[in-house]
């Protein structure tokens, strides 16, 4: 097999300090996608052959071992060390890394074992690998990822490319919203499911090269200074570990539909559907008794060849008058009428959260608190628009607005209640207690800034996404543009200054040519700096990504 990948190898910058910056990032996203496609049209006809020649010729390439790195430099994690204590944080290092990045030889270093607080009290392991183990793995994904989608059932929409929770939630609603809906769900849980699942099946099953999964497996995690081997799971902070976890847990949905298709003599059929999140399941069926009696057990044995089990403590059948939380919103039907709302756990966190921020800033001026908490709100309520939740958005923000008012009465206790309203609210538009004040803006002017009210989000509801939709296949780019599109408007509506930006270069990043979407992060960047002159008009502005930002200021030095 003849495979080519235009030279960029031989064209590339030189091992100089500045090589990292002068990556032409267009060119390289062409590379790695072109690539994908064919492995995913390989996938799709089954050709596995040539699907590892091209994943092989994807991982040795230039293009791949850029993206790699620019993956793990960008993401939360980047400054999270492994047991070498290293970090790429300059343009120099992430440029050696790039040639460093060789499987041949290849050898993981152990993982650090951290824990990390879960919502019931108890504490989630977490394996950090090092730097350059966390590079190899985005680069083994960028080969195993179009596979991976290629293959993945329609309706599993954790850590999966385009999709996400608002996806999993809107088929909820296209299952249960009628009346003539089934009645009984499944609640399905899987015990420790990343640390448990068989290091032998995902060896035998996975589309990757099997020795340096293996070795990734067998890798061990250190911690107080021993090392302990690691005999089954995949860990927690690997950049790879979700996609392998999906894969474990694929084939699930048409093997139900296979086990319990009704025949044409049954009258009445079992409308069985699964709808998938990760780890977390809900199937949908017409009696409690074929739901426990049947599908379960069939469950049971699916997860147990995997290495898996239900957890019997949070597994169980519910009718859906009684309702169940999923994905921290609440799926439950009023007299025959089906609402979802957030979970009374997933407020009462997110509102521990909100007063946990404000007892921390007792002593923090108000515009320094209010550019704290606007992210967090705006986060949070962006996360349920598309339910039910006016009425919580505003119950949300009358309690925010008095955690607020007690915080101003701590901080001048001799003060009347009329000079407080004064000094830390004011009214705006129809509201008469914003919680606003004057501050600067970067330039210098005279702003108002008030606290982000979650009522004043419009609801509208999320369209889910295409079950077979394929992000790796040609033939949907035109579906996921406009999808992409569509979605970071909604995002950006409330922001309107960001919004006419984002529109004003056509939603595309000018340094690497890709649509700025509601996944990615991005700078505001000055066309003409402001030092020499440059206004903060939108025709001096532009959105890029991170590094395309950083890029083009080393450029201009």
């Amino acid at each position: 097999m003849k495979l080519h990948e235009p030279q960029l190898a031989e064209s590339a910058p030189s091992a100089r300090s500045d090589g990292w910056h002068q990556l032409d990032w267009t060119s390289l996203h062409e590379q790695v996608r072109g690539l994908q496609v064919r492995i995913t049209k390989a996938t799709q006809a089954q050709d596995w052959r040539r699907v590892k020649a091209l994943q092989r010729f994807l991982i040795q390439s230039f293009s791949g071992r850029c993206m790699a790195v620019r993956r793990v430099t960008e993401n939360a994690g980047r400054r999270t060390p492994g047991v070498d204590g290293e970090t790429w944080s300059t343009p120099e290092s992430k440029w050696q890394a790039i040639q460093r990045l060789d499987s041949r030889g290849y050898k993981p270093q152990p993982l650090r074992r951290v824990y990390i607080p879960k919502a019931n009290g108890t504490m989630r392991p977490l394996g950090i690998p090092t730097m350059r183990d966390r590079t190899m793995q985005a680069l083994y994904l960028l080969a195993l990822e179009p596979v991976a989608e290629t293959l993945a059932d329609p309706n599993s929409y954790g850590f999966r490319k385009c999709r996400g929770a608002h996806d999993a939630i809107a088929q909820l609603f296209n299952l249960l919203g009628q009346r003539s809906s089934v009645q009984w769900v499944l609640e399905g849980d899987i015990k420790g499911c990343f640390d448990n699942i068989g290091h032998e099946w995902l060896e035998n099953r996975v589309c990757i090269d099997r020795n340096v999964l293996h070795k990734w497996l067998k890798a061990g995690y250190i911690e107080s200074s021993r090392l302990f081997p690691t005999e089954a799971g995949t860990p927690q902070g690997g950049v790879i570990s979700p996609t392998l976890a999906n894969q474990a847990l694929d084939r699930l949905e048409p093997e139900l539909e296979r086990r319990f298709a009704p025949t044409r003599s049954q009258k009445l059929k079992r409308r069985l559907h699964l709808v998938r999140y990760a780890d977390d399941f809900v199937i949908t069926g017409n009696s409690k008794e074929f739901l426990e009696n049947e599908v379960k057990p069939f469950v049971s044995q699916f997860l147990a060849e995997r290495g898996l089990e239900l957890s019997q403590e949070k597994t169980r059948i519910t009718h859906i008058d009684e309702g169940f939380d999923f994905l921290g919103q609440n799926v439950r039907k009023y007299g025959g009428k089906l609402l979802i709302k957030p979970a009374p756990k997933n407020v009462k966190a997110f509102l521990d959260k909100v007063r946990e921020i404000i007892k921390a800033s007792k002593t923090m001026p108000q515009d320094d608190l209010i550019w704290k908490l606007n992210p967090v709100i705006r986060g949070w309520a962006n996360y349920h628009r598309g339910i039910v939740a006016k009425e919580t958005f505003a119950k949300v923000d009358s309690v925010i607005w008095k955690s607020l008012w007690r915080w101003a009465k701590r901080r001048h206790p001799n003060k009347g209640r009329q000079w407080i309203a004064g000094r830390y609210f004011r009214a705006i538009g129809a509201r008469n207690w914003a919680f606003a004040c004057k501050t600067r803006s970067q330039k210098g002017e005279v702003i108002t800034l008030s606290l982000f009210r979650a009522a004043d989000l419009r609801i509208v509801r999320h369209v889910k996404i295409k079950a077979d939709a394929n992000p790796f296949d040609p033939s949907w780019d035109r579906y996921f543009e406009v999808r992409k599109r569509a979605l970071m408007v909604r995002r950006l509506e409330d922001r309107e200054f960001l919004l006419r930006l984002w529109k004003q270069q056509d939603g595309v990043c000018p340094g690497c040519g890709q649509i700025i979407t509601t996944d990615d992060k991005w700078h505001v960047h000055h066309v003409v700096r402001r030092a020499d002159g440059g206004s903060d008009e939108t025709g001096n502005l532009e959105m890029r990504h991170p590094n395309c930002h950083r890029q083009v200021h080393f450029s201009n030095k």
